[in-house]
């Protein structure tokens, strides 16, 4: 099993991109809004105001999302993400990377019908 963590630089496309693990078969997914090292250190240290410059385009926030995968969909789910927001390797878009998950408790392994009635 696999940590997946997606940090989303393009906001509009959240909900296209859970949809997309839905139809994966990811049953869940934690989302945080988050800020980049570049926009704290631009913003709140006046020594790395010149950063400003360097972030043309950037984004004030992104969203990240952590979610449980087993370990063979990993490259089908990073496929998913990219037909949604494009390549990730064009700068902007986001990073997608996986942490080995050793331990797990609590996880949901698949959606539960009950679940979708709500």
């Amino acid at each position: 099993m696999k940590l997946l963590i997606l940090v989303l630089n393009r906001e509009e496309y959240t909900e296209q991109v859970l949809e997309t693990f839905v139809e994966q078969g990811v049953p869940g997914a934690t989302i945080i809004d988050t800020i980049g090292m570049g926009r704290v250190l631009s913003q709140e240290i006046p020594i790395f105001a010149g950063f400003v410059d360097m972030m043309a385009g950037a984004r004030p926030s992104n969203k990240t999302k952590f979610t449980l995968v087993e370990d063979e969909p990993v490259e089908e789910n990073s496929k998913g993400v990219e037909a949604v927001i494009g390549s990730l390797e064009e700068p902007g878009t986001g990073i997608l990377f996986t942490v080995p998950v050793d331990y797990h408790c609590g996880v949901v392994r698949e959606w539960r019908e009950s679940s979708q009635e709500v």
